[in-house]
């Protein structure tokens, strides 16, 4: 399995968390590998989300969804986005 790990910045935590519910995790659930979705709010301007595929190029794929089509318009800038094998869950 892969991550794909995103960090972002928060600029309206309510119409940030509406996208995110009701277009973000739709459309990355449908992804093809798709496995998990998590996200965080680590305080009032800053989030993490943790995303899981199946293989490396599913993850690769999902990031670029991610990449070109941000969700959150002016509510979030995501300022990050990385890849990464997952070597352990519990």
């Amino acid at each position: 399995m892969y991550g794909v790990v995103t960090q972002a910045t928060i600029h309206d935590f309510e119409q940030a968390k509406k996208i995110l519910n009701e277009q973000g995790i739709p459309r990355l659930s449908q992804a093809p590998g798709f496995v998990s979705g998590h996200w965080v709010l680590v305080d009032e301007n800053r989030g993490r989300g943790m995303l899981i595929f199946e293989s490396e190029e599913a993850a690769q794929a999902g990031a670029e969804m991610v990449r070109a089509n941000a969700p959150g318009g002016p509510a979030i800038t995501v300022d990050s986005i990385d890849v990464g094998e997952v070597v352990g869950h519990a």
